[in-house]
């Protein structure tokens, strides 16, 4: 099907996302490349010390990825082959690897239905059978669905009971506040991702964040293969030294300058990415309110708009989600789902002798969801197709 614009003409396909880079990231990986120095050294310490100062606590450390910020801050909350942590089977995969990573077990916890994020009252549930069971729970991970904030005080406080530490998967919430305070700050360590699709992007890379000055001493030197001193140190401080001291087998997770100086540069716009984003999702809440074939997400100050999720009411329209989505596509709206819960993958299905039912919730959301495009430069022209091509389909296929 031919996608056509209002001149006649076809119209370019709408991408599922699209990074905001500008002259501001060219001209800051441009210094750092005429700087002769190119991996992690002072560009990503400024980016860590503005970070930390942008969420409001006094740590923050620059990764590769959020993935090994999991990892790391699991590990350093002591994560071994003894322990469980528990998390949402609605998510993707590294928030669950990561624990395997570590020899410990993965327990899943179902979801809310209003919002996809993990229930604090099923997860209380969860604690108790743990500590019946004589298991160690190492941690507790809740991730922020789509950049909505999960409800971190009762998780916190169901957490708290048994003398679990908390860490925040904020790969989605940046910069969210959650009742007064920045999401990724309300546990014992917060993670964020900088991949190409998320709210700031350095093309691949994460940040940690944390208030506890041991926490940090650990992840800081299992980040970069376990040596007591950085590189940067090393062999540019005026006494500088060749000799270091290997203290643990650690790995090799350090952010480069290259990568810091585009997340420099894109911290300074978060705010009004966010802005943006919320230009977006408002645009579409009004433009779809009218389709009652579709569940909408609420129009909430706690949520970053990473992503714009919708559900199909299956007893109002004649086609399941995967062939809606396909409509979609032959009209040249890109799309994504979020998520196919970690239950139904092989790995986790098997190892854990887990079914579809075990959680229904998930499961279900997961059938009737899919997410339109939302990020900072979709012109109203491309938001008003989007919109046009979803009542079209919706419409066509509508139970009569």
């Amino acid at each position: 099907m031919k996608n056509r614009s209002s001149s006649g003409r076809t119209a370019p396909a709408i991408p599922f996302a699209r990074p905001s880079i500008g002259p501001e990231e060219e001209a800051g990986v441009l210094a750092v490349l005429r700087s002769g120095w190119l991996t992690t050294g002072p560009v990503t310490a400024r980016f860590e010390e503005a970070f930390a100062r942008a969420v409001g606590v006094p740590h923050a450390l620059a990764l590769n990825s959020a993935t090994a910020g999991l990892h790391l801050a699991l590990e350093a909350l002591g994560t071994g082959p003894d322990s469980l942590v528990l998390t949402t089977p609605y998510t993707f995969t590294a928030t669950a690897e990561v624990v395997r990573y570590l020899g410990a077990d993965v327990r899943f916890v179902d979801v809310e239905e209003r919002t996809a994020n993990l229930d604090p009252a099923r997860l209380a549930s969860a604690l108790e059978a743990a500590v019946r069971e004589g298991r160690r729970v190492a941690a507790v991970v809740p991730v922020h669905v789509g950049g909505r904030a999960c409800d971190m005080e009762a998780i916190a406080a169901a957490a708290a009971r048994h003398g679990v530490p908390v860490v925040e998967d904020s790969a989605h919430a940046f910069p969210v506040l959650h009742r007064g305070r920045m999401l990724g700050t309300w546990g014992d360590a917060g993670v964020f991702s900088f991949y190409a699709t998320k709210a700031i992007t350095t093309g691949e890379g994460g940040m940690v964040v944390t208030r506890r000055d041991e926490l940090a001493k650990r992840i800081r030197v299992m980040r970069l293969h376990g040596i007591d001193r950085d590189v940067w140190n090393r062999y540019t401080a005026a006494n500088g030294s060749w000799e270091y001291d290997v203290v643990e087998a650690g790995y090799k997770y350090n952010l480069t300058d290259l990568a810091s100086a585009i997340g420099i540069a894109q911290l300074a716009k978060a705010g009004t990415f966010l802005d943006l984003r919320r230009r977006v999702a408002r645009a579409y809440l009004a433009g779809l309110g009218g389709c009652d074939w579709l569940d909408l997400p609420e129009d909430t100050d706690d949520n970053g708009w990473h992503l714009f999720v919708v559900r199909l009411s299956a007893e109002r329209l004649s086609i399941d989600r995967d062939r809606f989505v396909g409509e979609l596509q032959q009209r040249g709206i890109g799309t994504s789902v979020h998520f196919i819960p970690l239950h139904l993958m092989s790995y986790y299905r098997e190892r854990y002798a887990l079914r579809p039912e075990d959680f229904p919730v998930a499961l279900r959301l997961y059938r009737a969801a899919f997410s339109l495009p939302i990020y900072p430069s979709l012109t109203e022209e491309e938001i008003a197709r989007v919109i046009a091509a979803v009542c079209e389909v919706g419409e066509r296929f509508r139970v009569r």
